[in-house]
């Protein structure tokens, strides 16, 4: 595997459609990763599952860089993303312990397309017209209706999941700032350091334990194997997640943030055999049709610019033509 480091260079048209495809990569990886810690929770719970994560997925970080390209650049940015990463980690962990199924909690995460598109706005300096004010409204609607009460989503993990979708969303940005200046390497080595400390911090709360007592110290061979394929499974998708948004826009990438629901959907109902209900399903319809809608008047808004630029030495240099002639 190559590990490219950062650049400031804008991408080409192959290098974005090669980043697209490295980031479809990165959330069919992350979901299998998700199923695999979903299925083992019940075993270690969430505190000890986030301290595995981080000393086996920062090891395989490790042993797929060779060490290169770890040292952290822009270190502020990427520890508080970092932290932050963690706090989204131990938020799903728990919601899924006390069994949010894996739909439900990508659904609640279809928002988060939304959430990058306002933003988007103060932290790299984006303007949103009317229409995708318009669309991002109905959008929240359509998670408003997934959390309807009486509804199956109406619980107060759904609210934790949406606090950490918004943590989430935030941080995708700064994904993108951070590949100016840091490797893809780096930034998953760092996501998944943080994760051991947090969950170590998180032992004190029982709420993070499994069903029974304090997790063990050492699990057994099963499941220790089972978190191994998970850390790997981490550490895959955030390298690839890191090289794919140095290569390709954010407005791009958006509608790959859906890819996760259609994942879980599969993955929930073959290993659990759940399945989603109506109002969960038609509320993540709405919000996805929201954020494609964004996604095509953010391509539209960036075709009007590439014509406006085109045009303006054109019309810079017509008088000098009149001129001469």
């Amino acid at each position: 595997m190559t590990l490219a480091g950062p650049s400031a260079a804008v991408p080409s048209g192959e290098d974005a459609v090669r980043g697209l495809t490295i980031v479809a990569l990165g959330y069919a990886v992350i979901a299998l990763a998700d199923a695999t810690v979903k299925w083992v929770l019940p075993e270690i719970g969430p505190a000890a599952a986030m301290i595995w994560r981080g000393l086996l997925g920062g090891g395989a970080v490790l042993l797929l860089s060779r060490g290169r390209a770890l040292r952290a650049v822009n270190r502020r940015l990427l520890a508080i993303r970092s932290l932050l990463q963690a706090s989204v980690s131990a938020a799903w962990y728990l919601a899924w312990s006390l069994g949010v199924t894996l739909a439900d909690s990508y659904a609640v995460a279809a928002a988060s397309p939304l959430l990058m598109t306002l933003l988007a706005i103060p932290l790299l300096g984006e303007k949103v017209g009317w229409r995708r004010w318009c669309s991002t409204a109905v959008g929240c609607a359509g998670v408003l209706f997934m959390l309807q009460p009486g509804g199956e989503l109406w619980r107060w993990e759904s609210g934790m999941l949406l606090v950490a979708t918004a943590i989430m969303a935030l941080t995708r940005i700064w994904t993108r700032i951070l590949t100016r200046t840091d490797t893809p390497d780096s930034m998953a080595f760092w996501v998944l350091a943080a994760q051991a400390p947090v969950g170590a911090a998180m032992l004190a709360w029982p709420a993070m334990w499994p069903t029974g007592g304090p997790p063990p110290l050492l699990p057994e061979l099963w499941v220790v194997t089972v978190l191994a394929c998970f850390a790997g499974l981490n550490a895959m998708a955030q390298i690839l997640f890191g090289r794919g948004y140095a290569l390709a826009p954010v407005s791009a990438i958006a509608p790959f943030e859906y890819t996760p629901l259609l994942w879980g959907i599969g993955l929930g109902f073959l290993i659990w055999g759940e399945v989603p209900a109506w109002t969960t399903l038609g509320g993540a319809a709405v919000v996805i049709s929201a954020g494609l809608y964004n996604v095509h008047r953010e391509r539209v808004r960036r075709a009007q610019e590439r014509a406006a630029l085109a045009v303006a030495p054109v019309a810079a240099v017509a008088p000098l033509g009149r001129s001469a002639a």
